[in-house]
């Protein structure tokens, strides 16, 4: 089972690739144009949800402490068209300097089971990005697949972050082990479902007697994976096989 170690210039590399791509789908498209892969949202929604966490997430990572934001981002009363691009411009950029500018080791809150260090907010925006630049290019039917290496680690991420965050869209218990293979990333995943808890295997160090034998296989593209997992796509334009019910637990929201 190999494993991608990612790095803060990993994923500032995949934010200036990623944000002008999503810029470039949103002028393309009417600011009311709707975006098949989030229901209810236009594109004009995306503008302001992306730079609103841009906005959130400096102010986290320059706050100097690990104690949870009392405030979420806000989203109402921004502008939209033009001015909201030029607007979430500067929130990108702004984001981006303060990365830049900051030691990965900084403590810095976040909501996961990682620990408080800035490090965790380079690698959650640039995943962030990619999804929401597919969905952007989506809702211009052009959508391109997310870039193997960076979609295997956000395989990972959902697995290792939210999963274990409790933030799966799912709460029904489910049991068993699932298996996930990225075929062009040269990388699978092992996940045990215990009821409403999870934990992702490192089957190369598994010392006890547990039977870790996989009730359920996805195999495909780690671009498919990812998007799969963050309900864009439904795992059947994967192969799937063994109980397909244990999916539902893998969803992330």
């Amino acid at each position: 089972m190999s494993r991608l170690h990612g790095t803060k210039d990993f994923w500032l590399g995949a934010l200036r690739a990623d944000g002008p791509a999503f810029r470039a789908a949103v002028a393309e498209a009417p600011p009311d144009a709707p975006v098949p892969s989030c229901p209810e949202w236009t594109t004009t929604d995306l503008v302001h949800h992306l730079g609103s966490r841009y906005r959130w997430v400096r102010g986290v990572v320059t706050g100097g402490g690990v104690e949870a934001p009392s405030q979420p981002p806000v989203e109402d009363g921004l502008p939209s068209g033009t001015a909201g691009l030029e607007w979430w411009q500067h929130e990108y950029d702004q984001l981006l300097t303060a990365f830049d500018a900051l030691d990965p080791e900084t403590p810095a809150w976040n909501w996961a089971p990682q620990p408080k260090k800035v490090g965790f907010w380079p690698r959650r925006m640039a995943h962030e990005t990619t999804v929401h630049r597919w969905d952007a290019q989506l809702a211009i039917a052009s959508a391109e697949p997310i870039e193997a290496k960076l979609a295997a680690d956000g395989v990972s991420e959902v697995l290792d972050t939210w999963l274990p965050a409790g933030r799966r869209r799912s709460p029904e218990p489910r049991y068993g082990v699932v298996q996930l293979v990225a075929v062009d990333a040269g990388q699978d995943w092992y996940l045990r479902l215990r009821g409403t808890g999870v934990a992702l295997l490192d089957t190369d160090t598994i010392l006890d007697s547990d039977d870790h034998h996989a009730r359920a296989h996805v195999t495909g593209n780690a671009s498919d994976l990812l998007l799969a997992l963050w309900g864009r796509i439904n795992f059947d334009v994967l192969e799937v096989s063994g109980d397909v019910t244990l999916l539902q637990g893998l969803r992330a929201g």
